[in-house]
């Protein structure tokens, strides 16, 4: 759905995930939020009465969702899918955007994990719901593919914690090589 058919409150939502994905959660800043969404100031009040917690955990659950459809579309396109070609697709997936955008953006959950987990905890039960909402369809896929159940739920434990690392790492050397190498290494483990 492109930005500007989506209503206010969700293109506020949409744009503080982008903003989670540069800055951080400190570093968003509502009243740019509401100008980049083009939404009037007061919407703030209106749709998210629970302040900027409510705002941040709205937007993680949205990149949650999203990374748990784009999981599914991954999947979906493969012929025959293996464990190791759906982490490349997801690597690749990550590798691209982060080319596109000249590595200035992240993972937003990553973002609001190292911002503020140990002070806000509804950003922490908001990051963790997240992160689980992204490993579900991964631990799914991996049942269809064969895999008992606690091997399943292992690799994709596995597969986010390796991919976000990688994130990490390919921003802060803005190079998208470790999000390939983590790919490559970790194919024969997950594919045994």
């Amino acid at each position: 759905m492109a930005a500007s058919s989506r209503g206010h409150r969700e293109r506020i939502v949409y744009e503080t995930a982008q903003h989670l994905r540069r800055s951080g959660v400190g570093g968003t800043g509502l009243r740019q939020v509401v100008a980049d969404a083009g939404a009037p100031r007061g919407s703030l009040q209106h749709y998210f009465p629970g302040g900027k917690d409510q705002l941040v955990g709205e937007a993680l659950d949205w990149a949650g969702t999203w990374a748990a459809q784009r999981v599914e579309e991954h999947v979906a396109r493969m012929r025959r899918p293996t464990p190791a070609r759906l982490f490349t697709a997801m690597t690749e997936d990550w590798a691209r955007d982060l080319e596109a955008r000249d590595h200035a953006r992240g993972c937003p959950v990553a973002a609001a994990v190292v911002d503020c987990a140990d002070t806000t905890p509804a950003v922490r039960h908001a990051a963790a719901s997240a992160l689980e909402t992204w490993r579900s369809p991964i631990t799914a896929a991996l049942l269809a593919m064969g895999r008992p159940r606690r091997r399943a739920e292992a690799l994709s434990t596995l597969m986010l914690c390796a991919l976000e690392g990688a994130i990490v790492l390919a921003r802060a050397q803005r190079d998208t090589a470790p999000l390939r190498l983590v790919a490559r290494e970790l194919a024969p483990v997950l594919d045994a």
